[in-house]
């Protein structure tokens, strides 16, 4: 009888435990729903980045502007309806985030192989990662289960994403309300080792900061007038701007970091000019800082278990 009780409590104790991971990411959450999800989705993103390699730093940023406002719940991905004015038009997004289609193809080719089983947050995040790893930079676990939400907000978004003019006590302050650290701030702001910037982005860096090198930002000023041309954009990365790698804080230590925000990081705090340094002198310990803080942003606030929905059209709740 002892042995029966002792298996039947087992048994509840497992069970309760399942239970537990379904609220939960992990990585092998469509395993038995959605076997070729992973497949799919790096086949999507390897496919976007030969037609434009810019487009995986869009896609990383994408996933980077959805996770701040409110948790990585897709909600960035989301048309304006009667009932909101979702986040494609706040400051940090309007005429400047893009890859909603790449989002849309990978999430149709998804649709097929598995109906309304995989969120568009879950697609996001492994673009993301597929992103980096096909342009060169480290992998990370993707962790998995994430549910779409079914509302989203521009005035949380011009509340929450960090401004490229923003001085490094907001930055931080900014990141800490994430509940990320310093390290975590210098490490992912490495993203910008690939992409480009708008120059109505960087326009009051060249002209106005003196932290800057005088002939580099002389350069751009003959791109970037002091009025106009706000919609020229040049990389911020100037030598490899579709290859990830740890030349962006190279740039930092010779003042030639394209916004204002990224030159903060090198501008005299000891503990973010020490972590620049570090990057800029160890691109595997920036590849493994920067991996870690990805793991960290995409587990903020999912949606799991009930909450949200799984969305078939990735621009609108069901």
């Amino acid at each position: 009888m002892a042995s029966y009780y002792f298996l039947l409590f087992v048994l509840v104790a497992a069970f309760a435990l399942s239970e537990v991971n379904c609220n939960e990411l992990c990585t092998d959450f469509y395993c038995d729903s959605c076997p070729k999800l992973l497949f799919i989705v790096n086949q999507g993103v390897i496919k976007a980045i030969h037609n434009e390699a810019r487009i995986g730093a869009s896609l990383l940023r994408l996933h980077f502007h959805d996770c701040f406002v409110n948790g990585c719940d897709g909600s960035i991905l989301l048309d304006d309806t009667n009932s909101f004015i979702g986040e494609k038009t706040a400051a940090a997004n309007n005429n400047s985030a893009r890859g909603f289609n790449v989002i849309d193809d990978i999430k149709a080719n998804v649709e097929k192989a598995c109906p309304r089983t995989v969120s568009c947050a879950d697609i996001l995040a492994l673009a993301a990662r597929d992103s980096v790893v096909t342009l060169g930079g480290p992998s990370w676990e993707v962790g998995l289960g994430r549910r779409d939400s079914i509302t989203a907000s521009r005035a949380d978004a011009n509340k929450s994403i960090p401004a490229p003019f923003l001085n490094l006590d907001k930055l931080k302050a900014s990141f800490a309300n994430q509940g990320l650290s310093e390290k975590d701030l210098v490490a992912l702001s490495g993203a910008h080792t690939i992409g480009l910037a708008r120059c109505s982005q960087f326009r009051a860096h060249i002209y106005n900061d003196s932290n800057i090198d005088p002939s580099f930002a002389k350069s751009l000023q003959s791109k970037c007038p002091r009025t106009g041309n706000d919609n020229i954009h040049q990389p911020f990365d100037f030598q490899t701007p579709t290859h990830f790698d740890n030349l962006y804080y190279k740039h930092l230590l010779a003042k030639k970091g394209l916004v204002h925000s990224d030159q903060e990081l090198f501008n005299g705090n000891p503990t973010t000019d020490k972590l620049v340094q570090k990057y800029a002198n160890d691109n595997e310990e920036f590849f493994e800082d920067f991996a870690e803080g990805m793991v960290k942003m995409s587990n903020l606030n999912p949606l799991t278990g009930s909450k949200g929905q799984i969305r078939i059209n990735c621009k609108k709740h069901n």
